[in-house]
Parts: structure tokens; sequence; C-alpha cells
């Protein structure tokens, strides 16, 4: 299978049989809560923000106390409350796992999930049973929310309190940057999967045991629904530490994350705290998103007389803790793991877990509760991967002979997990942002703003060297169109297209590219080409009759050597709507990917609409294909794509052997072929909502709407990476 998209030879992002009638998003929240309160009512035209549209966090985070905000975190750390005690007086653990969870639903493959929004205060999130418990973490840093306002986000809070956290209890770290504005519902795009059961009531895999994680859906990560990661226990359930190592390999690279850094946060996240099983799993309540009135957003309220609190509380079922020090940074997790054999026992919850063999009471750690007691570490499955995988065992041993290479590693490694989908570094916050760029941070040199006169210049030079509009609006969208509003990569500033991998990609026509890229490096003197890629398709659509185009410069070029090849090749499309490009069938209908890259673009439906109506006109088609090209002034922005599709003396037929692709249209009475499309250019018509909208710019004076909002959408999406100009 194709590990990114899927087609029907390898997989497919999306879920098959019954539950692809469920389209994109797979199971809902109202799937898994039937009763849960339907909000959305309220809110036809997009998420709702308490806030209002003129708010800017960044100014708000910039006028924050930001000492006094770490001062006040690092004292909750040792607060602990009565309603839910800290395991040995100290909630860095705790937050740890908060700010963890918050960030680890990252996925490279389309970039959503993690923790840029606060999407762990909302279901389903805050109902996974990999989130268990941590809705009693949120409710700890309420008060510091509460004093802070606007000041801090949810989303911002999160991760600070993660850091001082490590901080407190002597960990390494790397560095911290503010700027997740916060959402305030669900984000209801994202596909976490089709299944109908959570981790803890399935012992199903998303793949076969004896197969590869390249068979799970597309974009997805986690080997479980519910899961952030991998099954602590072992895949399923079961035991196994090489499965378990196989599936923490793969679930982490989705994750973006390589085998060194798999073992850094593994090993440095599990150096604090413990696991909780000590109690019987069978009376817990709810999940927050099914909990009572009464319990106001408390879930899995336990029904034994003691609370299920402290040393009682029931959260992986798995007990105990993996070192002899577990408030402390030490290098205690390697030598215990790689010194002692280990033996497969049960935990009072029945989980199972790893306990070493013939333990020396002076490395057991202490009772959480008692600390004059000792009690026997453990190690999960998915820890006992690092030491049975010889990669991840030769990473271990590496990491235990040079503890300031692993505090290295894992300082480094935590700033990626909780920073990875902030975009641009230019996004970051606060004093406490690193110096150093990083490349997956995919790293811009500034741009310098061309004068009038240079552009002005320019534009005439590529009016005069011969490109055509369709090769410049080809390389144009080619170049901007990458962006995606999930983790803010992407987009035009850097010139990536004309890099590797982006310039090698079938989707965007590689002689096509390299032709303009060459022409225009020949033409745009101290212009950078990311400007001068972006001016070629202001150029080409000013020649199409659009009038004028708005352009603003200042983009910079990218290097290869800024470039994270491996990273960008998660972004290469099987499929693109916009151009028309499907070279093979895929298990999930075309517009329904259409609609998924619209969403990662940011763009409403009218945007969508308008877009591919002008796209079609003027020959940005991948190749020569014809379909949907309903017009015979190619080349001119025009609404011919409406006007002809909504044509009643067409006849349109799927052709045979397309597998209902690809269609044609034949003369009503003469019987004659008119026009060819696919099911991306044929939605406009049977859809009631994009015809809808199809029919304004098809009817009498809509053409002049059609261009003028063409040249709005088309701007926005040239703009959309440029956070010089706004925070995305």
């Amino acid at each position: 299978m194709d590990a990114k998209t899927g087609s029907i030879e390898g997989g497919c992002p999306v879920p098959h049989g019954e539950a692809a009638a469920r389209g994109l998003l797979g199971r809902t929240n109202k799937d898994w809560w039937p009763e849960m309160l339907a909000t959305e009512i309220l809110n036809p035209n997009g998420p709702s923000n308490p806030m209002g549209d003129d708010f800017d966090y960044a100014e708000a985070f910039n006028a924050l106390d930001y000492n006094a905000l770490k001062a006040d975190l690092t004292a909750l750390m040792t607060d602990s409350q009565p309603w839910w005690p800290a395991d040995y007086g100290h909630y860095g653990p705790f937050f740890i796992r908060m700010a963890w969870h918050a960030a680890g639903t990252y996925r490279t493959a389309d970039g959503r999930g993690g923790a840029n929004s606060g999407q762990q205060r909302f279901a389903p999130l805050d109902s996974w049973p990999d989130n268990g418990n941590l809705d009693k973490a949120r409710r700890l840093l309420w008060p510091i929310k509460q004093k802070y306002g606007q000041n801090i986000s949810w989303a911002d809070l999160f991760i600070i309190a993660g850091n001082v956290a490590i901080e407190s209890m002597g960990g390494p770290v790397f560095g911290f940057g503010g700027g997740r504005p916060d959402v305030y519902e669900p984000e209801r795009d994202i596909y976490w999967g089709s299944e109908d059961k959570w981790v803890n009531e399935n012992v199903q895999t998303r793949i076969a045991p004896e197969h590869g994680m390249h068979e799970l859906e597309g974009p997805l990560a986690a080997i479980q629904m519910g899961l952030i990661y991998v099954n602590p226990e072992g895949p399923g359930g079961n035991p196994d530490p090489l499965q378990s190592a196989r599936d923490m390999r793969a679930t982490f690279e989705r994750m973006a994350m390589n085998s060194e850094e798999t073992v850094a946060l593994t090993a440095g996240g599990h150096t604090f705290g413990k696991a909780h099983g000590n109690g019987d799993p069978s009376t817990l309540g709810h999940a927050p998103a099914g909990g009572d009135l009464v319990a106001q957003g408390f879930g899995w309220v336990s029904g034994e007389e003691h609370g299920g609190i402290g040393e009682h509380t029931v959260t992986s079922g798995i007990e105990g803790s993996w070192v002899n020090t577990p408030t402390e940074w030490t290098e205690n997790y390697f030598r215990l793991l790689l010194d002692y054999e280990y033996e497969l026992v049960k935990s009072p919850a029945g989980a199972q877990q790893w306990q070493p063999i013939n333990q020396k009471e002076e490395d057991m750690a202490p009772a959480a509760w008692d600390a004059s007691k000792k009690v026997p570490t453990m190690m999960t499955t998915a820890d006992m991967a690092l030491k049975v995988d010889p990669e991840f065992r030769e990473i271990s041993e590496r990491f235990r002979n040079d503890h300031e290479a692993f505090k290295d590693a894992f300082a480094r490694a935590w700033f990626k997990l909780t920073h990875r989908d902030l975009g641009p570094k230019i996004r970051y916050l606060g004093p406490d942002v690193p110096a150093e760029d990083l490349i997956w941070q995919d790293p811009v040199p500034a741009g310098n703003n061309p004068s009038d006169s240079l552009v002005a210049e320019v534009k005439q030079k590529i009016a005069d060297s011969g490109l055509t509009v369709s090769q410049l609006i080809k390389t144009a969208w080619a170049s901007a169109s990458t962006y995606r509003k999930s983790d803010f990569r992407g987009g035009a500033n850097g010139a990536r297209v004309a890099l590797e991998p982006q310039k090698n990609w079938d989707v965007n026509e590689p002689e096509v590219i390299a032709k303009v890229v060459d022409t225009l490096n020949g033409l745009r003197g101290e212009m950078s080409l990311a400007d001068a890629i972006v001016l070629g398709g202001v150029v080409a659509l000013e020649k199409a009759g659009a009038g004028d185009v708005p352009f603003t410069g200042g983009r910079g070029d990218a290097t290869q050597e800024m470039t994270d090849v491996e990273s960008f090749e998660w972004m290469e499309p099987e499929a693109d709507a916009f151009r028309n490009y499907m070279p093979k069938r895929l298990a999930v209908k075309c517009e329904e990917l259409m609609l998924d890259r619209a969403s990662l673009l940011g763009l409403s439906v009218p945007e969508m609409t308008v877009l591919i109506g002008g796209l079609r006109v003027l020959g940005a088609n991948h190749g020569e294909r014809g379909h949907g090209h309903f017009t015979n002034r190619s080349g001119e922005l025009t609404n011919d794509f409406f006007v002809n599709l909504y044509d009643m003396t067409n006849v349109w037929s799927s052709v045979e052997d397309s597998n209902d692709e690809e269609y044609v249209a034949t003369d009503r009475a003469e019987g004659h072929e008119k026009w060819r499309a696919t099911r991306a250019d044929l939605i406009f018509g049977s859809n009631s909502e994009l015809r809808a909208v199809g029919e304004v710019y098809a009817q009498k004076g809509g053409e002049e709407k059609f261009r003028k909002d063409f040249v709005r959408a088309w701007t926005k999406v040239m703009n959309a990476d440029r956070f010089d100009l706004h925070r995305g």
C-alpha cells in the first residue's frame, strides 16, 4: 500500500466498505455519544469564536507576564490537591503526559492533529482511552488559565506546562514558542478512523499482526482507535516486544519522528512518573463526553468506596513506575531496562506488564503514597521493545553510555514533538524561542520586498517571454497550493517547487516546472524566484482578462539543504481535483479528496468552486487533459465552465470501462460529443450546494463577479503562507 494517500493497489486514507459512506471524517462524536448536545446547529457558517474576529492573540501573548506564568506553573507542580492528589507529591509527570498527548496526535501525512489549537479539551480527544484522567490535569490548570486570561491560550498553556514540569524535575528543555490560538469547538474535518470500538474494547489492531504498518490507512498514525501511539501492552494487548517495536517505529515515523527520536522520547518520558492500574477498571464511569451532568466535565469517575483516586487510580491499567527516581531526571531508565532481566506479570487491574527479576531494593521505587515503602519498578511491552529490537537496542546502549547525548536528543525531540504543527519559526512567540533554525521548521531566508519598478520590469519580461498562460498558472498553482492550514507547511514562500522532491512530483508536470523556472531565473534579476513564480501567475491572469491582480512581494528562496526531502514527500498528492489529476483509481471518490484539499487550503465552498471553474478554463489541467475544459476560449478567465456545465442540451453518460471516473456529454438533439469530464467536474452540477454556488457565476451578470471572486481566492492561496503579513 501507499502509506501516504493510498491507491486501490495500496490502501486508502479513508475507510472502506460500509464505513466509506461516512466520507472522510469516519465516525463522528454523535456516533460515539448520541446524547451529546449538538451545539453545531448554531454555527451553520463555520466555527464560533467568542474572542471575535478582531482578537489578535499574538498581541495578547506578547503582553503576558511570561516569567510570572512560569513561576505559577512551577508552584503548581508541588501543590497537591485532595480531589486529585499528586503522585509522589509532584504533578510534573502528569503534566508531561498531558502536553505529550496534546501534541502527539499530529500526523505528517495531512498535518492534522497536534497541539496548535487546544483540541484536547473537546471530544473525541478528551474522551479517548489513551487520554484517561487528563481531564483532571486540565482542571488543575484552570486557576492559572483564569488568572492570565486571554494572554495565554489553552493550547500554549498545555505545552508550556509540560516544559515547566520537565524543568522542575531537573530535565533538559530546548525551548518554547507560543502562538497557538485556541479554537472553541471540535475540529470536524479530522479523520480519526472508522472503527466502532475503542482500544480497550477491541483486540484487533488496524493491521494484521503478520504484516507491516504500511497497511495502516493513509493519514492515520496510531495503531488502534483511541490511542496516541501504540498499545503499551503490545499490539492488540499481545505482549510481544518485537511486534511492539514494529508498531512504534512506523507510528512515530508517521508522526514525524525517526528511530533515535522515538527512543529518546520514550525513555525521557518514562524517566518520570508512574502508570496507574491499582484498582478495578470495571468500576470506572463514562469518559467526559458521556459523563453525568453533575460530574461537570469529569470522566472516568470510579464507583469504588475510596473514590478511585490517589493510590487506587486506574488509567491505563498498568501499575508502577519505570524508575526508582520518578520525580528526577536521572540515568536510571536505561540502567534498569538494560541491566535486569524481566518477567511478564499482570497488574492489579489485569494489564500485561514486565517486572525486573530479583530486583535490588535500592533499585525499587518508593510507593507513590508512602515513601517509606519500596515497590518493584516495571516496564511496558513498548519499553521492552527498546531492549529487544536490535536497532532500538543499539540506540539505547549509546544513550546509556553518553548521557549528554541522551539529554540533547530528548530535549530536541520534545521540542519537535510539541512544536511540529506550529509552523515556520516566524510564527513562534516569546523569550524562550531557540535561536537555532531546525530543518523540520522548513526554514526560508527572509526575502526582500521588490521595488515597484523591479516588479514592473519583471512583469514585462515574463509577458514577453513566450511562456503561456497555462504554463504560468500551472507553476504558480503548483508552488502555492502545497500550503496546508493544519500545520502551516507548504506554500509559495521558499520556491520549493523548484527543489527536490516537489520539482519531480508527477502532479507538477516536471518538464513544465523546469521550463518555467529556468525562464524565470533568467528574467527575475534581484527578485526572488518565489516572488517571480507568483508574479508569473499574476501576468497570466492579467493576460487572461482578469483585470488588475494584486501582488505582494517579499518571499525568500529556500535551498535544497534547507529542505527535508523525506518530510516533504508525505505532501505529494496522488490526486488533485484542482488540476483534474487522478492517474489511477483510488478507493475514495475524487470529490471527497477535493473537499479535503480545499479544507487544508483554508477555502470556503464558494472559493473552492470559483477556483475549480477558473483553473479549468485557464488550462491548468494536468498534462493536456481536456476534461472539464468547457470552453472555446481557452486561456481566458471566463465563466464558461459553469455556463456549459449547466447547458440543458448536454446529455451526460459514463465512459465505458472508466469505473465511473470519466464522462462524456453528447448533444441532446444532434447526438455528437461536446465535452469530456471527470467526477470532480460533474459534482458541481449534481451536488445541490455546489450547483447553487456555480449558478451564481453562470447567470446573467455573473461573469464579472466570477472574475473578481477568482482573483480574490487565487490571491488568498498565493499569500496563504505569508506569516509576515498575517498569522495564518
